[in-house]
């Protein structure tokens, strides 16, 4: 009779978990594992949930842009402090132009600079290394380099493709005839311009982490873009001329990878980066202006796309590579060497997890951040706007205020 109840109890447990056991509904080849919050659809994976239906993930970071967007209001702390920030930047810019001759060179030395004179300190006299000086603080050099145009303002970065875990595909170059090709073009630009993908596949998250990852994953995207964007703008695209440099800087902008930041909205994260850019350290880029040129190449990367994303934070990953490795050839102590190396270390870690992110990702999620951008993009132009007139506006009236005292 026991025996009996056993048995009987043991199909029944077979009988329970056979009916849980769901087929995927997209492949039909998988049992499901996973259900869709908005649609109940039962799904087995990542590819599948994206298949399942573009109504569902497009409705889901619709949900996600008009939460954030309910977040931007007149009182918010990040837009006081924005304001505050496009104040002192203007004041101070002000104050500079006012102040400063027209060359801090002189015409010789600008004559060296431009003829491609190799110019070294020993030759100069006092003067003119303290001019030399003042002009690399002030960015006045950096003029008279050719612009670097990005590589996804390109039209190649429109095309970028990946396998489907995520590593590069081989490019196979078939050269039929030289003799018809342009003498003037070179071979290897639509190679090279657009930066490697990962070598190997792309572990999934679950690989990585058995947490659910972050919903403000989004936001920390935003500030790891701008950073980028920010080090290779700066650099002119050669970060490689001075890696530890470069990934110094990326790290000073970066408040999510250099100070273990973790801002809540994108407003809050560009508020960050922008009033790093405006600081005394990196005004002379141009500062306000230069940072709403960077708001919109985050928008370009976006609107490319999960492969070009991967691109460009595995692109970001080897300069923080060489960085750690130039490390070793400069000159510091033993405590400053062990605290960068920990940072860029950490930063890597970072930028590994969210170029997984990233990868599985839908298009459309991007799209949809890239359009948030864009509102934050213009909220900001529309702020430095309202800043600029009531400079103006305080200006005029201490102009006038002077004229009625002389009459």
């Amino acid at each position: 009779m026991e025996r009996d109840v056993v048995v009987s109890e043991h199909a029944a447990a077979s009988s329970s978990s056979a009916e849980t056991r769901v087929i995927c509904r997209v492949c039909q080849k998988q049992f499901a594992q996973y259900t869709c919050p908005r649609c109940n659809a039962r799904y087995c994976s990542l590819p599948c949930y994206k298949g399942h239906s573009v109504q569902c993930t497009e409705s889901f970071m619709r949900e996600n842009v008009m939460d954030e967007l309910k977040q931007m209001q007149p009182e918010d702390e990040s837009k006081k402090k924005m304001l505050d920030i496009l104040k002192r930047f203007h004041l101070e810019e002000e104050m500079e132009s006012e102040g400063e001759d027209e060359s801090i060179l002189s015409e010789e030395l600008i004559q060296k600079v431009m003829s491609g004179d190799e110019i070294k300190l020993e030759d100069l006299s006092d003067d003119e290394i303290k001019r030399f000086r003042q002009a690399l603080a002030s960015g006045e050099l950096s003029k008279m380099i050719e612009p670097w145009t990005p590589w996804w303002k390109k039209p190649s970065a429109r095309s970028i493709s990946l396998s489907p875990d995520g590593s590069q595909l081989i490019r196979h170059v078939i050269v039929e005839d030289t003799s018809v090709s342009d003498p003037m073009a070179d071979p290897e630009s639509s190679i090279s311009e657009i930066p490697e993908g990962p070598e190997s596949p792309l572990p999934s998250l679950k690989q990585l982490t058995r947490a659910e990852p972050s919903p403000l994953l989004t936001v920390h995207l935003v500030d790891i873009l701008y950073s980028y964007c920010f080090t290779l703008r700066l650099y002119n695209g050669d970060w490689c001329s001075d890696p530890f440099g470069a990934s110094t800087v990326a790290l000073s902008v970066s408040k999510i990878m250099g100070e273990d930041a973790k801002p809540e909205t994108v407003s809050e994260a560009l508020t960050a980066c922008i009033e790093e850019t405006c600081s005394p350290a990196y005004r002379h880029t141009g500062g306000f202006r230069f940072a709403i040129g960077l708001v919109d190449d985050i928008i370009s990367l976006l609107s490319l796309g999960g492969n070009a994303l991967v691109c460009a934070l595995c692109d970001f990953r080897r300069l923080i590579h060489t960085g750690e490795r130039m490390l070793k050839a400069e000159r510091v102590g033993k405590t400053e060497r062990a605290q960068s190396t920990q940072k860029l270390r950490g930063a890597d870690r970072k930028l590994y997890f969210m170029t997984c992110w990233v990868h599985e990702q839908p298009n459309e999620a991007c799209l949809s951040l890239a359009r948030l951008v864009e509102v934050q993009k213009a909220s900001l132009e529309e702020m430095d706007s309202g800043s600029q007139l009531q400079r103006a506006g305080r200006k005029s009236d201490s102009q006038s205020k002077v004229l009625i005292e002389e009459i």
